[in-house]
């Protein structure tokens, strides 16, 4: 299947262990131990001034040759357009970056050894830029290929490093060429934290921008292409700000087995354990992990490519989990695929191993498992090795004789619409520094091919919706009409598991710079949604910590005349939040400073209110024929506030390239992106769904034990087949995003 990132998963998943749920205000209530919900989340996003600290480093380099002393068309000179790019740069990195300046052609009339540093990498100092290019008088040659490699020796060894190049003309100093020297830089990228080249031509045609094209992809970077002086700081705001916001990795460092035989070892731990690897083009990684009989389990993969770089439709992680022993059976499957060609953004997919109650399924004993992640790629591609992040979580199963409550599918009653003056925040690169946001109205900005990260408490019996508005965004002039993007959002339930959208719900949508929104909502959250197949309920099964993903295309930067494009985030979290996954758990008070007691219905507090609609019943029983898009469209506002101008929320799905895959026509890698003009309201259309997860049991004598529900299910609790083959809401042309 192809999936964006990230992307609303497909198939049946399990939770995310129980015991960091726990309410400190419950300790007295023995009966709930281990049962607790999520707790109150504070009221203020955590948007700290500066983003969260980086291991990255960017060194800016600078033709300062004698056509930069030549006039930019505006009434000044190339060098004075770019002193205030380089300005504009240096003000909008988060404090302390390293950040440094090489120039060259700068020291004398002719010369191919002509470079100097003319501001070390240290932490940002703003000051001592400005100074050092402000100093620059360009007169000399165009040693390209030799600033590169000093370049390279300015940046510290380690850690995601870049080289931003920025040139007005082609080499003039023979071999070695620029572009042989950038690959020779970057390599494979086999540490999966090496170098990136991103270059910007400005003013530049023929030979010198195909020149830089080659430099940035050899580099495994992005060419900016800068005609005046005004897209010349935009287009370096935007590659500086994508070094400094890079997704945050974190983990221990492990290298995965090339062969089953040789997998590294991983575990769950007491609180989820999470590594670090690296993959090439057509690779394939091994890990195993040990898994008791009783636990459910999660394995996560995030892959974080440079961003920007060249990929195709059908690249992207494939996951597979299996057994050892004599004969081996596969456990769970899934594909993130980034189903677009405008350049790469982070991936997460996710497989997980439900036990059932008696134990007979072959995934359900305790032993040794394997992981198998699987890169697929183009020869187009970019070949650089992607950093991977792997987390492996197990969840303790329900105390024994307890009875969870039923399983809700149905979306409930809509709740009120979420109002109030936005407020600003930053939001993360990832999931490890996630802003912690709440009900509420939130302010963000997103550059081309950035993904920003949200995460939201979301207690037992409650509900997750939101949508992420696009106003109208000032464009191009030659790009009004004729350029267009897309904008994408992905929600992720503790474990890292994609969540579906419901069928009439939309998560991702071409951009034009036009008022649009996309969002999703999530049924309650339920032990026992688990079980459930055929739908978008069986990941929203854990309470805790759910993840919101915001993403704008790459091909933006050819579009929006500011550097970054503003969003809106609104955010609801409603319904009662119940003491616990049980049948008939209570409903959890809160007292406020008036010793009054209220039922608690939000996880955080933002500017706005959500409802109190959708009641945790005990029963599991339905609230109401309430679709995904009523959900969306009530509970957040912004569907109803855009509405007349386009806004549909329409089914998880196809957006080919127009001019290569119109309606009705098969897309690449054979995926089908055909149907109807269009879709509901007017929108683009809906996919011809495919199935994007399989499960299959075999045993020797080629049949397999039935699936029975775990202990203490309710009567009616669906059962687990033995062979599932889902149909996703993802479709199969998703654009990229996180």
């Amino acid at each position: 299947m192809d999936r964006r990132p990230p992307d609303p998963g497909a198939g049946w998943r399990a939770g995310r262990w129980a015991a960091v749920l726990l309410l400190p205000c419950l300790a007295a209530l023995t009966v709930l131990t281990g049962l607790a919900g999520a707790g109150t989340a504070s009221a203020a996003p955590s948007a700290p001034a500066a983003p969260a600290a980086s291991d990255g480093s960017l060194i800016m380099v600078l033709d300062s040759s004698g056509s930069m002393a030549g006039p930019d068309g505006s009434g000044s000179t190339r060098i004075a357009s770019a002193r205030t790019a380089v300005g504009s740069v240096v003000d909008a990195l988060p404090d302390g970056y390293p950040t440094g300046l090489r120039v060259y052609g700068a020291g004398k009339p002719h010369g191919c050894d002509d470079t100097s540093l003319a501001q070390p990498v240290t932490a940002l100092d703003r000051t001592a830029v400005k100074d050092a290019v402000a100093a620059v008088r360009p007169k000399g040659d165009t040693p390209t290929a030799l600033a590169l490699t000093k370049a390279a020796d300015d940046l510290p060894a380690t850690g995601r490093r870049t080289i931003l190049l920025i040139s007005d003309g082609e080499s003039t100093c023979g071999t070695p060429k620029p572009c042989d020297v950038a690959a020779k830089l970057a390599g494979d990228g086999s540490s999966g934290l090496d170098l990136r080249i991103d270059t910007v031509g400005f003013q530049v045609k023929g030979a010198a921008r195909e020149e830089l094209e080659c430099v940035a992809r050899a580099g495994h970077g992005a060419y900016y292409d800068a005609p005046d002086a005004a897209s010349l700081a935009r287009q370096l705001v935007r590659a500086s700000q994508l070094s400094a916001d890079a997704y945050r990795l974190s983990g221990t460092r492990i290298t995965g087995g090339d062969t089953a035989a040789h997998a590294a070892a991983i575990s769950t731990g007491s609180q989820g354990s999470q590594y670090l690897d690296t993959i090439g083009p057509g690779e394939t990684r091994w890990y195993a992990v040990p898994l008791d009989a009783v636990s459910t389990a999660d394995l996560s993969v995030t892959a974080a490519p440079q961003p920007g770089v060249p990929v195709t439709y059908g690249d992207g992680v494939e996951l597979k989990l299996g057994t050892t022993g004599e004969y081996s059976y596969t456990c769970d499957t899934q594909s993130a695929h980034f189903g677009q060609d405008e350049g790469a953004m982070t991936l997460t997919g996710a497989v997980s191993r439900v036990p059932t109650a008696k134990h007979t399924d072959d995934c359900d004993k305790a032993g040794r498992y394997l992981l198998s992640v699987h890169r697929t790629s183009a020869p187009t591609s970019d070949p650089g090795r992607w950093p991977v992040e792997l987390r492996a979580e197990a969840e303790t199963p329900l105390p024994a004789g307890t009875t969870p409550a039923a399983a809700r599918t149905d979306y409930g009653t809509a709740p009120a619409p979420v109002t109030g003056t936005p407020k600003d925040l930053v939001g993360g690169t990832g999931f490890n520094d996630a802003t912690r946001v709440g009900t509420g109205v939130w302010r963000d900005h997103l550059l081309p091919g950035q993904t920003r990260y949200y995460k939201v408490k979301v207690g037992w019996g409650q509900q997750l919706s939101y949508t992420a508005e696009f106003a109208n965004e000032p464009v191009l002039d030659d790009a009004s009409g004729t350029a267009d993007t897309f904008v994408t959002t992905s929600a992720f339930a503790p474990g890292r598991l994609p969540i579906e959208s419901a069928s009439d719900v939309r998560g991702e949508r071409s951009y034009f710079g036009k008022p649009l929104s996309v969002g999703l909502g999530t049924v309650p959250v339920t032990w026992t949604n688990r079980w459930v197949t055929g739908d978008a309920a069986d990941s929203v099964h854990s309470a805790g910590d759910y993840w919101i993903a915001v993403g704008l295309g790459p091909d933006a930067a050819q579009l929006a005349k500011n550097a970054a494009v503003g969003v809106i985030l609104r955010v609801a979290v409603t319904g009662d939040e119940l003491a616990g996954p049980q049948y008939h758990a209570p409903t959890l008070a809160r007292r406020d400073g008036g010793g009054a007691q209220h039922r608690r219905t939000d996880a955080a507090a933002g500017s706005g209110s959500g409802s109190d609609s959708g009641s945790g019943s005990d029963s599991g029983g339905v609230l109401g024929p309430v679709t995904g898009t009523d959900l969306l469209a009530a509970g957040t506002g912004g569907a109803v506030a855009l509405a007349g101008v386009g806004v549909a929320l329409l089914v998880h799905g196809a957006r080919a390239r127009r001019a290569a895959y119109p309606p009705g026509s098969p897309g690449p890698y054979g995926g089908p992106y055909g149907g109807p003009p269009t879709g509901p309201y007017g929108g683009p259309p809906a996919p011809t769904l495919t199935p994007t997860r399989q499960e299959t049991r075999t045993s020797p004598e080629g049949t397999s034990p039935e699936g029975t529900p775990h202990e203490g299910t309710p009567p009616d609790a669906p059962t687990r087949p033995q062979t599932q083959n889902r149909n996703g809401f993802d479709g199969t042309d998703h654009r990229g995003g996180a």
